[in-house]
């Protein structure tokens, strides 16, 4: 294998025609110039200097070396040098996925202040649900997943790297004028004759299981995934759900009010990469911003 440093040698000594005076340039002896041409030889296969005297002449096999080290040296300085400025944090590229509630509440503030800290990252943003952004982060289709999840932690994260960034109650939300508008607290049971609104049968599987705990299954006449909407349904006055309180804050709940859910129901919100990336500053950084965003706004 022909080193970089070998061929830095081989165009000091064809530019200045011996080995002293290369070892002059290069700030080393000349036994060390003559070494390092020995094994560029050795890696090349065949002599790359003719030695007449004192005068050093090159080979046809020099001579193609020589006209491609400036290009070769060249490129591999400009790659030193990107690979510094990515780690020195001067540039780099993180593809961000998140869900849609953590995108309107979360990600705007962190990025900006990752903005604002390192101008030459870059970040771009899709948004997709668990286990669709868990797989992309697999496939290698994003840097970084914001992610939530239920209860104890699951074991198919094993091999992420989980950071974990708050954790988001679930609240009931009702029309205004409704019986329980003004409670402090309500149990979950006393909405089992209401009319619900949740999401799809992925979504919506929580609810399901927490409604079924307390002894009944809810009537769900209304299906959406679109948090506006749902709030407006129940501002509407056509029925009740449950919602993350991030999804609140990231909507005003025009004629709806939000009321404490009895047992509390609760999701991890967790920011998750692969190991080898969470060793990239860029991602570590990205990391790092959601983690700070989650405990200045007191979420």
């Amino acid at each position: 294998m022909i080193e970089a440093r070998h061929l830095r040698v081989l165009r000091a000594v064809a530019a200045t025609g011996s080995f002293s005076a290369a070892a002059r340039e290069l700030g080393c002896t000349q036994p060390a110039v003559s070494q390092q041409m020995k094994a560029l030889e050795a890696s090349a296969g065949t002599p790359l200097l003719i030695r007449t005297g004192r005068e050093m002449r090159l080979t046809q096999a020099g001579e193609v070396l020589v006209r491609h080290a400036s290009g070769i040296l060249a490129g591999l300085t400009a790659a030193e040098e990107e690979v510094a400025a990515i780690a020195g944090l001067r540039a780099g590229r993180v593809r961000l996925v998140s869900f849609p509630s953590g995108s309107s509440t979360l990600v705007p503030t962190a990025l900006a202040a990752l903005r604002a800290a390192h101008p030459g990252t870059r970040v771009s943003l899709v948004e997709a649900e668990p286990p669709r952004s868990i797989e992309m982060l697999r496939e290698g289709d994003c840097d970084v997943a914001l992610a939530f999840r239920y209860g104890a932690g699951q074991a198919e994260w094993d091999d992420l790297v989980v950071r974990p960034i708050l954790t988001d109650r679930l609240v009931g939300l009702v029309p205004e004028g409704h019986r329980l508008a003004g409670a402090g607290s309500v149990g979950i049971a006393e909405l089992a004759e209401e009319s619900w609104i949740a999401g799809c049968p992925r979504c919506r599987r929580q609810l399901v299981d927490v409604c079924e705990e307390a002894g009944f299954t809810p009537r769900i006449d209304f299906a959406t995934d679109d948090y506006p909407a749902v709030v407006g349904l129940v501002g509407a006055g056509l029925g009740v759900a449950v919602l993350p309180e991030l999804a609140i804050e990231s909507v005003r709940p025009r004629g709806a009010r939000t009321v404490t859910v009895e047992p509390a129901v609760e999701r991890e919100i967790v920011a998750l990469t692969l190991p080898d990336l969470a060793q990239v500053p860029a991602v570590a950084a990205t990391l790092d911003e959601l983690t700070r965003t989650a405990t200045r706004t007191g979420a």
